[in-house]
């Protein structure tokens, strides 16, 4: 059985998978996810067993992926009678579940998540404790009930697009699932528009097929395959990610380890990203700088809010 949840015994809080994710990544925090103990997000169930009653994770660490990060139940895993955690049966197909997300975020909060350090328990003496508390702590996120959470919001941006790009297929789930982001609410099917309609609304995820990454050493490109169509005429459009930009980026060394590896592939990579809207500009012809050509572009501000995956049945 796979789901979106666990209990984090290092932070003392309940995280999606996709907050490990992004923990694991981030070079201001010291995160681990393979130190790190996962239990059930049930309380209830949690507290009924001793701390190594663990759960694994799968694709927490891979860069890149095409089945969809979980929390599982290991063989040795045990859950209270009632909780909807326990593994009841093994599908015949094994780990195809995998491939779809079902766990949608109401909300994507623009305002990245940020955890509080633990704090030690210490004795009357001021020493440290021997070993770990038996019980570990119910303490619940805010969003969350005094039992069992599914997170409702997130701040990681791979979350809606992993439930957008893993259930493309279903065109009627993705019109009902509401999203909320900043003051403006839609559904999935809304929110997410490709690239070559990007004149249509202000304020989305726009997402498309890339043509080409163009490496500039300490600033890149991303030029997307379609055009967009204006008085007739057709336009490129691309996205700007500034030196600037890049260097103070928190996830840095995996960002640039990810684009350099997209810039060189030749299988087919969609980029996704919120915050911008690319506008009609005049540039400079490199052939001949006095004269200028149209493009639609846009400088990336938040380099949270973009994503560059593999995303098959997308077109």
């Amino acid at each position: 059985m796979k789901f979106d949840t666990a209990y984090s015994l290092s932070l003392d809080d309940k995280l999606s998978i996709y907050d490990v994710r992004d923990l694991n990544f981030d070079e201001t925090v010291a995160f681990d996810s393979d130190q790190d103990s996962f239990l059930c997000p049930n309380d209830d169930c949690r507290a009924a067993f001793e701390a190594g009653n663990v759960l694994s994770t799968f694709n927490a660490k891979n860069v890149n992926y095409l089945r969809t990060p979980h929390f599982k139940n290991t063989p040795s895993t045990r859950h209270i009678d009632g909780c909807r955690y326990a593994s009841t049966h093994k599908t015949a197909t094994g780990e195809n579940d995998d491939e779809r997300e079902e766990n949608f975020p109401s909300e994507f909060v623009l305002t990245r998540r940020t955890y509080a350090p633990k704090t030690p328990v210490t004795s009357p003496q001021g020493q440290l404790p021997q070993g770990p508390e038996k019980t570990p702590s119910s303490r619940t996120s805010p969003s969350g009930s005094s039992h069992d959470t599914t997170p409702d919001k997130t701040s990681v941006f791979a979350h809606p697009v992993e439930c957008f790009v893993s259930n493309i297929d279903d065109k009627d789930k993705l019109k009902s699932m509401p999203l909320k982001i900043g003051d403006h609410t839609a559904t999935y099917s809304t929110f997410f528009k490709k690239i070559e309609y990007l004149q249509d609304n202000k304020g989305l995820i726009y997402w498309g097929k890339i043509k080409a990454i163009k490496d500039y050493t300490s600033s890149f490109r991303i030029d997307f395959d379609k055009k967009v169509w204006l008085d007739k005429k057709p336009y490129s459009v691309n996205v700007y990610l500034s030196k600037k930009l890049i260097e103070n980026y928190r996830k840095r060394s995996v960002f640039l380890e990810q684009i350099r590896a997209a810039a060189d592939s030749d299988r087919a990579l969609y980029c996704f990203f919120y915050g911008v809207t690319p506008e009609l500009k005049q540039v400079p012809s490199k052939k001949n700088p006095e004269q200028t050509f149209g493009v639609f572009s846009a400088n990336i501000e938040n380099l949270d809010h973009l994503l560059i995956r593999e995303a098959s049945g997308l077109e």
